[in-house]
């Protein structure tokens, strides 16, 4: 709704600016200056926006309750429960206050008033476009609350068990929603594609319990889980029944969930005043790109933080944008993606410039006529500098970056670099750009000479390290490091362990 307004706003005033002068009616030699009427466009989007982020204003909510700075308010239970019925009256959830509720509300008010701050602030970049998906699938808006007690709002936030995303999926429930994965991006980071993913899974699991209670319970620990809780209970039909048979983690879901919807409602009687954000998502704009780029070209060309581009696209695993299609895009503030926009040549054109230049032709030194049996006049002419250039690899099957690495004379340290790359993993027919010249091994493949009799090199494991981190560190695969440690349980690593690794 919010967001019809904006548009409806900004569309009347365009027509306002526009019907002064129809077309038609414009003399030969009357010009319209563009650049000023964008500008003005934008400087009145601007202030608009800046009005409408800046509307709530905590500060005389908290000093119209006399507050002191950091004072921590308690209350009766009966306030609590008045303000979950309060609650209650709005939702279709059923936020019973109960011992269970009671004591958690308690604990996240006395004991995570920072955690609250922090994600009231990042909500200012989420909880918009949460409340708009939601209203398209005709779901609860109070689901919004549950992003937080997943991920704290942190899009690039993974679980020990792999669930990543504001809304922790495990790799193949996103699949199955179709969040895809590759080299270069993880769709279950990006904010949009995981909600829109969230409200179709949880408008699946409410049409199977028809009880939203459940439903998160469900998405917590799983529908299997939940139907043998429901069989143990004998078969009933509401959380509060079910409760006691579902595990541990999720007997506690439901009340966290109901307590970080509660603190975050009433965060001003509790003297929590959001933290201070850079941007807002009303403030947010948009650009599909019709080639890949680099975040680096991005900041160069329109003087923007490099982290805060990585924060408003999580969608990215590296700093590298790929060519897709449809294409990939980048989101940020509006001032810098209309400027992208505008500049939208020489950003492709930098970013050939900067990691794909022409190779320069070399230039043969001139050599004189007459030498002289004096060493030292064979160096009055210096030789023309190596040109720094690339030259591209095509993995092949059975290929490691441990293999190409010593194929090429270089490290496996410089391929990442070059690569963007975090991880040692590769895929057949992936292209790796090997850098020639100034600072770099010539990147030719070796001569084939007879090979060498193995040297036998070994490493002492350290505290911390696993069997496929120690393969990864010196450019093995686990299969390599199994065959030169045959006997070993790769499962079973102590400190100091001798593993033979060349």
């Amino acid at each position: 709704m919010k967001n019809s307004i904006l548009v409806l706003m900004l569309f009347a005033f365009s027509s306002l600016l526009f019907g002064q002068t129809p077309a038609h009616l414009v003399k030969p030699g009357d010009t319209l200056n563009k650049d000023a009427f964008i500008n003005t466009v934008e400087q009145t989007l601007q202030l608009f926006l800046a009005d409408y982020v800046n509307q709530n204003n905590y500060d005389s909510i908290i000093n119209a309750l006399n507050y002191e700075p950091g004072a921590t308010p308690q209350f009766s239970d009966d306030i609590y429960c008045a303000r979950l019925k309060k609650m209650n009256e709005m939702s279709p959830f059923h936020l019973d206050c109960n011992a269970a509720t009671l004591s958690t509300i308690k604990f996240f008010a006395q004991n995570r008033r920072g955690f609250a701050r922090i994600v009231l602030g990042r909500s200012t970049l989420y909880f918009d476009m949460f409340e708009e998906k939601l209203a398209e699938y005709g779901l609860p808006v109070e689901l919004k609350y549950l992003s937080v007690i997943e991920s704290g709002l942190r899009p690039q936030v993974k679980s020990r068990a792999g669930a990543l995303g504001l809304w922790q999926f495990m790799y193949r429930t996103g699949l199955y929603f179709g969040l895809k994965e590759n080299s270069y991006i993880d769709e279950r980071m990006d904010p949009l594609l995981a909600t829109d993913a969230a409200c179709r899974y949880l408008k699946q699991l409410y049409g199977i319990y028809g009880d939203w209670n459940l439903a998160l319970a469900a998405y917590n620990a799983g529908p299997g889980n939940v139907n043998k809780a429901i069989r143990r209970s004998g078969n009933k039909t509401t959380y509060w029944e079910v409760r006691p048979f579902l595990p541990s983690e999720t007997q506690g879901y439901v009340p966290n969930f109901i307590a970080a919807a509660y603190l975050l409602t009433y965060h001003a009687e509790h003297n929590i005043i959001p933290m201070d954000v850079k941007v807002h998502y009303a403030q947010l704009d948009t650009m599909c790109l019709s080639a890949g780029v680099h975040m680096n070209t991005i900041s160069k060309l329109v003087d923007w933080n490099i982290e805060d581009i990585k924060i408003l696209n999580p969608i990215y695993k590296t700093t590298f944008i790929p060519k897709s299609g449809p294409g990939q895009c980048v989101s940020g503030p509006l001032e810098k993606i209309g400027l992208l926009v505008s500049l939208e040549d020489s950003l492709h054109a930098l970013e050939r410039q900067i990691y794909f230049p022409q190779p320069v032709p070399v230039v043969k030194p001139i050599v004189p006529d007459i030498l002289t049996d004096n060493p030292e006049d064979s160096l009055a002419v210096n030789p023309i500098e190596a040109i720094e250039s690339f030259i591209y690899h095509k993995v092949k099957a059975g290929e490691t970056m441990g293999t190409i690495s010593t194929k090429y004379g270089i490290s496996v340290e410089q391929i990442m670099e070059w690569n963007a790359l975090r991880t040692t993993n590769i895929y057949i027919g992936q292209r790796l750009k090997l850098k020639n010249g100034p600072g770099a091994t010539i990147v030719t493949p070796a001569p084939v000479v007879p090979r060498p009799q193995p040297v036998k090199k070994y490493y002492n494991v350290r505290a911390g390290e696993t069997f496929s981190k120690i393969a990864q560190r010196h450019g093995l695969t686990q299969t390599q490091l199994s065959k030169l440690n045959p006997g070993v349980n790769i499962n079973l690593l102590t400190i100091g362990q001798r593993l033979r690794i060349k």
